[in-house]
């Protein structure tokens, strides 16, 4: 009698955690757990409208965020290791909700993609980007933002689309500011980021480019008038700085195509290619792939990023 008391209060707590989950949605919250990081390998070794568009077609989650545990409100502050059921897979992800989120405002919205270290690789590498400064640094502007950091599965066309999607899915479901649509990637996320603004130049206001090689077209990117800041360490030892120059004369070529004055564009396009005396102030002596991190600790860096608007 025991043994079946047992299993009788087993099944009950099983169909209540079911019960709970079906009410979760779209949106598939993973257990909080500490920051690890995937082995790194030659991909990224040395461094460490609110109307619904074209997204997911699976159930949606509630549209102004996650309830919180008491489901007095809607969460706010980090919200760890969720997933989206998107068109090509899983897209798994993590959110900042500013403390005084009201749907009755619009906030600006970054989407901030690591390196390959900070990739989704199965539930060991889960919240691996939860600690990286390429995502708290936005959540601690003085301005409040909404940030988001994803953990994608590759550096190519799919992660390109995955982190529209995203985009997208925040747009539809939180109230984001759509002229102030902000990205940034690094290493690998670098080069995520440049494809996904390129195919979607409409999407984004401006975009931080650190460490990588620009894998986007230039073009559309001056059509729109999307805003780039590129930095790269004179001395990285992964893509090598002329990675950044290329990509920073196809944008300028690309913005002068389009009509724009040397003025104009010089408010659009910024490259910084800091050498060994620059890092060595800010404790970095070698790996400047890795150490180009300190680029989400320069706030001027920052604030030019999120001081761009798109025009009506």
């Amino acid at each position: 009698m025991k043994i079946v008391s047992k299993l009788v209060s087993a099944a009950l707590l099983c169909g209540l955690l079911l019960f709970g989950l079906a009410g979760c949605g779209g949106i598939i919250p993973r257990a909080n757990r500490p920051p690890s990081s995937a082995p790194a390998s030659s991909a990224d070794q040395a461094g460490a409208s609110s109307t619904d568009q074209s997204g997911p077609d699976t159930e949606r989650a509630d549209p102004q965020g996650v309830q919180d545990s008491q489901g007095g409100g809607i969460q706010t502050g980090l919200i760890p290791e969720q997933i989206l059921q998107g068109e090509s897979g899983e897209i798994h992800y993590s959110y900042f909700l500013p403390e005084d989120y009201s749907p009755d405002q619009t906030y600006p919205l970054m989407m901030a993609m690591p390196g390959y270290d900070m990739m989704w690789f199965g539930e060991d590498s889960s919240g691996s980007n939860l600690n990286w400064s390429g995502f708290l640094c936005w959540t601690e502007l003085e301005e409040e933002m909404i940030v988001v950091s994803a953990q994608l599965t590759d550096w190519g066309d799919t992660s390109a689309r995955q982190a529209i999607e995203l985009t997208e899915y925040f747009l539809s479901h939180f109230s984001v500011d759509p002229n102030r649509v902000y990205a940034s990637g690094y290493s690998a996320g670098g080069e995520t980021m440049s494809r996904a603004v390129a195919l979607r130049p409409d999407l984004y206001t401006a975009y931080l480019h650190g460490a990588s090689q620009w894998d986007g077209t230039f073009d559309p990117i001056a059509q729109h008038g999307v805003a780039v800041y590129i930095f790269m360490a004179e001395g990285d030892e992964y893509y090598g700085v002329e990675r950044a120059r290329e990509a920073y004369d196809g944008l300028r070529t690309a913005y002068e195509r389009a009509g724009w004055s040397q003025e104009e564009i010089n408010g659009v396009l910024q490259i910084q290619t800091p050498g060994q005396d620059y890092f060595a102030q800010r404790g970095v002596h070698g790996n400047y792939h890795g150490g180009a991190n300190v680029v989400f600790e320069e706030q001027s860096v920052l604030d030019w990023v999120v001081s761009h608007q798109k025009q009506a």
